[in-house]
C-alpha cells in the first residue's frame, strides 16, 4: 500500500462533485420533488389530469430520476438534461402548474446547468488572478532581460 496521506470525506466528496454537474443535478431533482409534494397540497387549486392524476406522479418522479442520473451518471449528461427540461415543461400542465412555478423553474435551471456542463473545461480564473500571473510572468521576464544585458 503507498505511503500517501488520507484525504478526508470533506476532501473526497469535493474531487467527486467536480467531476459532474453536481448542482444541475441536484436542482432537478430538488425541482421533482417540490413538484411531488404539491400533489399532495390540500388546497382547492391542485389540478389533477389523466387517470387519477397519474402524469402528475409520473413526471416529477422521472425528474427525480433523471437528477439523480445526472449525479451518478454524468458521461449521458446531455440526455438526460434535454428529457428533464421537456419534462420539467410538461409539468406546467400535468402538476399544478409546475409546482406552483418553484418545481418548474428548479427543473429548468437544473437541466441547463447540467446540459451546459462542460468536463474537460480549465477551471475559470477571476480577472484579479489573471492580472497577478501575468504581472508575476512579466516581471519574471522584465529581470530576466535586464540580467542579460549586463
Amino acid at each position: 500500500m503507498p505511503d500517501r496521506p488520507r484525504r478526508g470525506p470533506r476532501l473526497a466528496f469535493r474531487g467527486w462533485r467536480a467531476r459532474r454537474p453536481f448542482w444541475g443535478g441536484l436542482l432537478l431533482a430538488f425541482g421533482g420533488g417540490e413538484i411531488l409534494l404539491t400533489e399532495k397540497a390540500s388546497l382547492k387549486v391542485v389540478l389533477h389530469i389523466g387517470m387519477q392524476g397519474l402524469a402528475g406522479y409520473l413526471l416529477p418522479g422521472l425528474m427525480v430520476l433523471l437528477g439523480l442520473l445526472i449525479l451518478f451518471n454524468p458521461a449521458q449528461r446531455l440526455f438526460y438534461s434535454i428529457t428533464g427540461i421537456l419534462l420539467s415543461l410538461g409539468t406546467w400542465l400535468t402538476s399544478n402548474l409546475g409546482g406552483f412555478f418553484i418545481g418548474l423553474l428548479l427543473g429548468a435551471t437544473g437541466s441547463c446547468l447540467a446540459f451546459g456542463w462542460l468536463p474537460d473545461q480549465e477551471p475559470r480564473m477571476s480577472r484579479r488572478r489573471r492580472r497577478k500571473l501575468e504581472r508575476a510572468a512579466g516581471h519574471t521576464l522584465g529581470s530576466e532581460g535586464v540580467e542579460g544585458a549586463a
